[in-house]
C-alpha cells in the first residue's frame, strides 16, 4: 500500500511540473530560423558604397550576443568606402573575386573560400574586382550600439592602384565583357532566361512569376529593365513594351507589400556617336561573334548589318549597367523560345560560350527552360548547345 501511495503522487507530481503544449508553444524558441526570402534585397547607401552593391539576409545576435552582419554583393569594381569596426571585422568570401586593402598596405585579392579578419579599429575598405560580382558574408561585433564608423570614399585613382597592387591589373574597361568561369548558374542568373522567354512568348502571369523570381535573387530593377529593352531586338518592341509594363506593374505590387527593390544603376560609361558608335559596335559584333559578320543575307542587304552593327552591338551592347553574360543568357533564353529561330539561336549559344559561360550553367539553361517553360524551348536550347560544344571540343 505504501508503495502504491508513493507512486501515485510521484506521478501525480510529475503530471504537474509538465507543460502543456500551449506552454511549450508560448516559450520563445531557443532556435529560429528565417527564411532567406522573408529579407528583401536592398541596395547599398551611395554614401558607403560606391557602384552596385546589393545587401540580403541581414542579421543581429539575441543578448547577450553582440555579432551582427549580412550577406553583401558587389557588381565588378564595386566597393565600400573606407571604415572602421570598433571591435574588428569577419569576412567570408562565398563567390567571385575581389580584394580587401588596409589603410598604408598593398592590397590583397579575396576569392570564394577565403576568411578575411579585419581587427578594431583598422581602417580599410573591400569590394569586387573589375570584371565579376564578388559575394561575402560580413560580419561584426557591436561596441555601445556601434558595429561601424564610416568614412571617406575610396577614390577611382585608390581603386586602380589597388588593383595594381594585388595584381589584378589596372583596366577596369572591359568589366562588361569578362567574368571569372563558373560552373555554376547563381539564382540572379538562372532568372534572366526564364524573364526573357515569357517575354518573348507574351505569357505575362508566369513572365510576373519569373520577375518576382529575379529581384528576389537579387536582380536590380535596372537590369531587369535592361533585359526587356534589350530584348526588343530579338522579339520585337510590342512584346518589349508590355514586358516592361508587366515589371512596373510587379516593382510597384512589391512596393505595397513593403519590399524595396534595389533600383540598381544607369549606364556610367559614355555611348559613342556616329562613326565611333558604328566603330565600336563592329568591333562588339567581331568579339561576340568570334569574327567579322558576312554572309549572303548581309551581301543582298547590308543596311541590317548596318543596324545591328550600330544599335544593338554599338548603342546597347555598350551599356554597362548589364554584362554581356547577362545579356546571352536573355537573348538564348528568348530565341529559344522562339519557334525558327534556331539558326540565330545556335550563334547565339556559341556567343554565350566564348563571353565565358561554362557549358555546365549551358546545360542548367536548358534544363531551367525544361522544368519551367517548355520542353520544345528546351529541345532547341539542347540541340544548340550540343552544336555549338562539337564546334569548340576544347571547352
Amino acid at each position: 500500500m505504501k508503495s502504491l501511495l508513493c507512486m501515485a503522487i510521484s506521478g501525480a507530481a510529475a503530471a504537474a511540473g509538465a507543460q502543456s503544449p500551449s506552454a511549450v508553444l508560448a516559450t520563445p524558441p531557443a532556435v529560429a530560423v528565417r527564411a532567406g526570402v522573408a529579407s528583401p534585397v536592398t541596395s547599398g547607401a551611395s554614401e558607403n558604397f560606391t557602384g552596385v552593391v546589393r545587401i540580403s539576409s541581414p542579421f543581429q545576435a539575441i543578448p547577450p550576443g553582440r555579432a551582427g552582419g549580412a550577406t553583401v554583393t558587389f557588381e565588378a569594381s564595386a566597393r565600400t568606402a573606407w571604415h572602421t569596426h570598433p571591435l574588428g571585422q569577419t569576412l567570408i568570401v562565398t563567390a567571385g573575386l575581389g580584394l580587401v586593402q588596409q589603410q598604408g598596405r598593398p592590397a590583397q585579392a579575396i576569392r570564394s573560400g577565403d576568411v578575411v579578419t579585419i581587427l578594431a579599429n583598422v581602417r580599410h575598405w573591400h569590394g569586387a574586382g573589375p570584371v565579376g560580382p564578388m559575394t561575402h558574408v560580413a560580419i561584426a561585433e557591436k561596441e555601445d550600439g556601434v558595429s561601424v564608423t564610416w568614412q571617406d570614399q575610396v577614390t577611382q585613382q585608390d581603386y586602380r592602384t589597388a588593383l595594381a597592387s594585388a595584381g589584378l591589373g589596372a583596366d577596369t574597361g572591359q568589366a562588361a565583357r569578362a567574368y571569372p568561369r563558373s560552373e555554376t548558374l547563381s539564382a540572379r542568373q538562372r532568372a534572366i532566361p526564364l524573364i526573357a522567354a515569357f517575354m518573348a512568348t507574351s505569357d505575362m502571369p508566369r513572365l510576373n512569376a519569373a520577375l518576382n523570381q529575379g529581384l528576389d535573387a537579387g536582380l536590380t530593377v535596372s537590369e531587369a529593365k535592361e533585359v526587356l529593352v534589350q530584348l526588343y531586338a530579338y522579339a520585337g518592341f510590342p512584346r518589349s513594351l508590355n514586358g516592361l509594363g508587366e515589371l512596373l506593374k510587379v516593382v510597384e505590387a512589391r512596393r505595397q507589400r513593403g519590399i524595396q527593390d534595389a533600383p540598381g544603376r544607369e549606364p556610367v560609361q559614355a555611348v559613342a556617336t556616329g562613326h565611333a558608335l558604328a566603330a565600336a559596335g563592329q568591333a562588339n559584333q567581331t568579339e561576340i561573334s568570334g569574327g567579322p559578320v558576312q554572309g549572303a543575307v548581309f551581301d543582298f542587304a547590308p543596311v541590317i548589318n548596318q543596324f545591328l552593327q550600330a544599335h544593338l552591338f554599338g548603342d546597347i551592347f555598350e551599356r554597362d549597367n548589364l554584362d554581356w553574360q547577362s545579356r546571352e543568357l536573355a537573348t538564348v533564353g528568348a530565341l529559344a523560345a522562339t519557334p525558327g529561330a534556331e539558326a540565330q539561336l545556335l550563334s547565339h549559344m556559341r556567343a554565350s560560350l566564348r563571353v565565358g559561360l561554362s557549358a555546365a550553367q549551358l546545360r542548367q539553361l536548358t534544363q531551367a527552360l525544361a522544368d519551367t517553360v517548355d520542353p520544345e524551348a528546351a529541345r532547341r536550347a539542347n540541340e544548340a548547345l550540343t552544336r555549338a560544344l562539337a564546334a569548340a571540343p576544347s571547352v
